[in-house]
């Protein structure tokens, strides 16, 4: 039997889950459905820990997301009584060899552009600044620059998936959990998924599918989404005075992508730190994954990205993680209606930055349900402006 509901989402990760309590706390008779039972490990939205800044690096575009998503962890944590979004600050540094103070395409200097832009509270560090309050970065260059956000910090992400989700239910909404769809079809009437165990149809779609959008959508989306696996490397604490108070951290020794690291602070009584990059150069498969990191890879992330630059952490990994990005080719989001199916908004891929705004585009696209408009001006992620570029 069909059942039919106003509103579906597709995948219930960063974006699905928040899209489902938006809908669900507006009174929206909404469905959810995952292929796993989040919050899972076979995404993007794990890892205990996810970096949240007002002065989005990546572009002017997100600052007005990030600012609703902050206040929507806050509300969250007082409905929930849990612990979400932690104010650790944020550090941003660059010490390179190839620092050059008017490239204007330096992470660190579009970060300071930005917070000016946008009169978000933040100070301008130099080398001798960094060493002095931050002294687990000691080692930086005499050239280094710095920003540093007071309000940034980091979210909890499976806690955070899971608060939406249980509040979701609490508010009617049903999901579906374990389920894979295998089709999807529209009409002047509305929507028809199929799943593995079901037909259910609905008003509105909003497909959030994350690493399995590509292969769930086909063309053009297989030809603009590329997974990419990522590593995750929790190292033990050598010295808790340096790191115990730490800030949330982006540090940029170079020039490219595995010139980067980023870090949390040390969590109390875990006695490990975790540090990680991003990687872009070799794509995955979802199913095919390898979910395991190898000792040489913990040896080469010791190797090249902590030690002489991050003090008092230690060369051992007492945990590590994969997860995987799904990444447009200009890395920023793809937000837009689907261009063959009716009344479906495609909300993928996150490109590896999407959680710290995943509250605020929940609260959007629960709009575009009920109304077909948003608040937040999304129209910088138009499927459009890739038309002629797919592979």
């Amino acid at each position: 039997m069909t059942k039919r509901f106003e509103s579906l989402v597709l995948g219930l990760g960063a974006m699905g889950a928040a899209t489902v309590y938006q809908l669900a706390k507006m009174g929206v008779k909404v469905a959810g459905i995952d292929r796993h039972h989040p919050p899972h490990t076979f995404g993007s939205s794990h890892g205990d820990t996810r970096i949240t800044r007002l002065s989005v690096g990546e572009g002017a575009q997100y600052v007005p997301i990030v600012r609703n998503s902050h206040r929507i962890w806050r509300e969250l944590e007082a409905l929930s009584g849990e612990a979400l979004f932690e104010q650790s600050g944020l550090l941003v540094l660059t010490s390179s060899p190839d620092f050059d103070p008017s490239d204007s395409s330096d992470f660190t200097l579009r970060t300071i552009g930005l917070a000016q832009t946008y009169g978000i509270e933040h100070e301008v560090l130099d080398a001798g600044q960094i060493r002095q309050r931050f002294p687990q970065f000691a080692h930086v260059r005499d050239d280094a620059i710095g920003y540093f956000e007071p309000g940034g910090g980091f979210v909890r992400p499976e806690r955070c998936i899971d608060v939406q989700l249980k509040l979701a239910e609490q508010h009617g909404a049903t999901l579906y959990k374990g389920e894979t769809v295998t089709a999807i079809t529209s009409d002047a009437q509305g929507v028809t998924v199929t799943t593995d165990q079901r037909t259910l149809q609905a008003d509105k779609l909003v497909i959030s599918a994350g690493n399995w959008a590509g292969g769930l959508l086909g063309a053009p989306f297989d030809g603009l989404l590329e997974v990419y696996r990522q590593q995750l490397f929790w190292f033990e604490l050598a010295d808790e005075a340096l790191l115990g108070a730490s800030p949330t951290f982006i540090l940029t020794h170079g020039r490219g992508d595995d010139k980067v690291n980023y870090g949390f602070p040390a969590l109390p009584g875990e006695g490990t730190v975790k540090i990680a990059t991003a990687q872009y150069h070799t794509a995955s498969h979802p199913d095919t994954l390898d979910r395991r990191v190898a000792p040489a890879e913990e040896q080469a992330m010791y190797a090249q990205q902590v030690q002489g630059r991050i003090a008092g952490v230690g060369p051992r990994v007492v945990k590590s993680a994969v997860c995987a990005y799904t990444v447009t080719p200009d890395r920023h989001f793809i937000i837009d209606e689907h261009p063959s199916l009716q009344h479906t908004l495609m909300v993928s891929a996150c490109s590896g930055h999407g959680f710290k705004h995943s509250a605020a585009l929940g609260e959007a696209f629960a709009q575009w349900c009920t109304r077909g408009t948003t608040d937040l001006d999304l129209s910088s992620f138009t499927l459009q402006r890739f038309k002629g570029k797919q592979s």
